[in-house]
């Protein structure tokens, strides 16, 4: 099949649907020499590298072959016998996928989650195929929070197709540990699957060391009383949730794939390796609910202290207004008492011609002693009423 040209590249389901024809399984012809079980004609679909990142074939646990298309790898795969095809894309197109879909029968619904992303990790069978998502997650210094990325990944008789959304995982250094343990690699496609899982739930250890030294530093920062802290605890919080979501259907997943691994009799020692991912994936589940635990608790404490500080500023207010008030009252008071007499001595400062008291012997000891009178007064009934 020939995909059509990037201008008119389809996108999205319906553009899946539109393209991919029934797939059916790859012809076995008589072999075209006498090593080979398999035509070597080539795919025209698959003539460009386009986002391939690494694409091998292996034979008995080794390298054989490397090539920089998916035409070279299916016509390689389809000339030599007994190997294993391992294919690494990131963010392929659609006519990618489907090149791959038709190659190794994958199923429709497959390919289109792996186009789309966004997946919550699952482990499906289609068939003879494996199709597993998982959500990687590396934890970034500088910035001091999680990075997700996602992973798909198909597995098949003769083949391991994984396609890669995002920064994480390094799936070239799983590609490097397969390659020095030959005699891990040749037990076949569950061999890669294995270390793939491997990889992602490593990845996840210093995730948790990072999300915990943040735990730490809130903590300081709630009891030192950073205001910008509340804000801090509700992002690290649904990276938490977000991380819950990555970590905790992996147990389940993996419970199901050591039980198709018996059913399909895969090799004993798989299984062993599995559990051991399957102890690491449990380990990291419980430590990402303690966290979302802890961080609720610390939300909680913040809250309180938050409570407590607004209460304490209040009551400081509180007081500071009542001091206001008690320094009021006593200026009111000295200028009610100060102002007797000067309205006394206004009043007679007038110099009316028709004012008697102006001629009189005793105005002037009068006024004064009306206006002591008055003070002392005013002063008694402040004093009882503590104003003064």
């Amino acid at each position: 099949m020939t995909p059509e040209p990037p201008a008119r590249r389809p996108r999205g389901l319906r553009a899946l649907r539109g393209l991919r024809k029934p797939a059916k399984k790859r012809p076995a012809p008589p072999p075209a020499d006498a090593t080979s079980d398999r035509p070597a004609a080539p795919t025209p679909a698959a003539d460009t590298a386009g986002s391939v990142i690494n694409a091998a074939l292996y034979r008995d646990g080794r390298r054989v072959s490397t090539h920089d298309t998916l035409a070279d790898t299916f016509q390689q795969l389809r000339a030599t016998p007994d190997t294993l095809a391992w294919i690494g894309l990131h963010r392929p197109t659609p006519a990618e996928l489907i090149t791959l879909a038709s190659e190794f029968d994958l199923h429709q619904l497959a390919v289109e989650d792996a186009l789309e992303a966004h997946q919550r990790p699952k482990l499906e069978r289609y068939g003879g195929t494996l199709f597993v998502v998982l959500r990687a997650a590396r934890y970034l210094d500088d910035a001091e929070e999680v990075d997700f990325g996602e992973l798909h990944v198909f597995v098949g008789r003769d083949f391991v197709i994984t396609v890669r959304h995002g920064g994480a995982p390094d799936l070239s250094a799983v590609r490097r540990r397969m390659e020095d343990a030959p005699e891990l690699l040749k037990r076949g496609p569950e061999a890669v699957l294995y270390a793939i899982l491997d990889a992602v739930v490593d990845d996840y250890a210093p995730v948790v060391s990072g999300v915990q030294n943040d735990i730490d530093e809130i903590e300081t920062e709630v009891f030192g009383g950073d205001p910008r802290v509340s804000r801090r605890i509700y992002e690290l919080s649904r990276e938490v949730v977000e991380f819950q979501r990555a970590t905790r259907p992996l147990n389940g997943m993996l419970e199901n794939l050591t039980a198709g691994f018996e059913k399909y009799a895969i090799d004993e020692e798989l299984r062993r390796y599995l559990r051991d991912v399957a102890d690491h994936a449990l380990h990291t589940t419980e430590r990402v609910d303690g966290f979302r635990q802890a961080l609720q608790d610390i939300l909680t404490v913040n809250a309180t202290l938050v409570n407590q500080q607004q209460n304490a500023e209040m009551r400081a207010l509180a007081e500071a207004g009542f001091e206001q008030n008690e320094e009021i009252k006593k200026i009111s008071s000295w200028a009610a008492i100060l102002f007797a007499p000067t309205l006394v001595g206004t009043i007679y400062g007038m110099n009316f011609d028709h004012m008697p008291e102006l001629h009189w012997g005793l105005g002037y000891p009068f006024a004064i002693i009306l206006m002591a009178v008055v003070c002392t007064s005013l002063y008694v009934i402040f004093k009882r009423r503590d104003w003064l």
